[in-house]
C-alpha cells in the first residue's frame, strides 16, 4: 500500500515588520553605546575625569572593560564623547532663535528649555561646570569652534531684535550668559537651592513657578523702553 510522503514545515517567511539582522546589530550597538555614556556622565559629574576609573565605568554600565574599550579608546576619549553629547543637547534650544520671532516668546521659550534641561540632566551641567573651572583642558577646542560659531550667529539675531525697537539695547554675549547663569544654577547649584525653599524642580508646581519667575526677571530687564 502506498505511503504519502511526510509533509513538510512551512518555512517561516521574514515579514516586513521584523528588523534585518543589519538592523538590530546597529540597535545594540546603540544602545550599548549609550549606555556607556550615561554611566559615565554620572559618574564624571561626581568625581571628575581623574576620580573616575574605566572599571567604575564598566561595572556601572554593565559591560566588561574589553568591550568598553570597543566602543572609546581609552578614558579621556569616553570623557570628551560625554562632554561633546551634553554640549548638543545643550545648544539646541538656542539654535532655535530666529530674528523673525517675537523675542519675548523666543527667549521665554529658550528659558523654559534650559531650565527642563536642570531639571532632567542636572549631571551633564555640574559636569559641564566643573569641565569649565578646570580651564576645559579637553573642550576647548569644541568651545573656540562650534560653540563660538553658534552664539556669534545668535548674538546677530538679538543685535536685530534690538535694532527693530523689541529688545531694549543690550549687548548679545552678556544677555547669553546671564540666561545660562540664571537657568543652570538650579541643576549646578540644586542642594543650595533645596536647602533654602525645600523643593527641586522635579516638583511641577515649583518648576512652572521657577520658569515664571526667570521669565519675569530676565525678559522686563531686557524689554523695549518706554520714550
Amino acid at each position: 500500500m502506498p505511503t504519502t510522503a511526510p509533509k513538510k514545515a512551512p518555512v517561516p517567511r521574514k515579514t516586513a515588520r521584523e528588523p534585518a539582522a543589519g538592523t538590530r546589530r546597529q540597535r545594540q550597538i546603540a544602545d550599548k553605546r549609550a549606555a556607556i555614556l550615561g554611566a559615565a556622565l554620572r559618574l564624571f559629574s561626581r568625581y571628575g575625569l581623574h576620580g573616575t576609573t574605566i572599571d567604575q565605568v564598566a561595572a556601572a554600565a554593565d559591560v566588561s572593560k574589553t568591550n568598553l574599550f570597543y566602543y572609546f579608546a581609552s578614558k579621556e576619549a569616553l570623557y570628551v564623547a560625554v562632554l561633546q553629547n551634553l554640549l548638543d543637547v545643550w545648544l539646541e534650544p538656542l539654535r532655535g532663535f530666529a530674528a523673525e520671532q517675537d523675542p519675548r516668546e523666543a527667549l521665554g521659550g529658550y528659558i523654559r528649555a534650559k531650565l527642563a534641561l536642570s531639571r532632567d540632566q542636572p549631571e551633564a551641567s555640574r559636569l559641564f561646570c566643573l569641565e569649565m573651572v578646570q580651564g576645559a583642558p579637553l573642550l576647548r577646542d569644541e568651545l573656540a569652534r562650534e560653540l563660538r560659531e553658534l552664539v556669534d550667529r545668535k548674538a546677530e539675531v538679538i543685535r536685530a531684535w534690538v535694532a527693530s525697537g523689541r529688545l531694549a539695547p543690550v549687548e548679545p554675549h552678556h544677555l547669553v550668559f546671564a540666561l545660562w547663569a540664571v537657568t543652570q544654577h538650579y541643576a549646578d547649584f540644586a542642594v543650595q537651592v533645596e536647602a533654602l525653599t525645600g523643593r527641586t524642580l522635579a516638583d511641577p508646581v515649583f518648576f512652572e513657578e521657577t520658569v515664571q519667575n526667570v521669565q519675569g526677571i530676565l525678559l522686563q530687564g531686557i524689554g523695549p523702553r518706554q520714550p
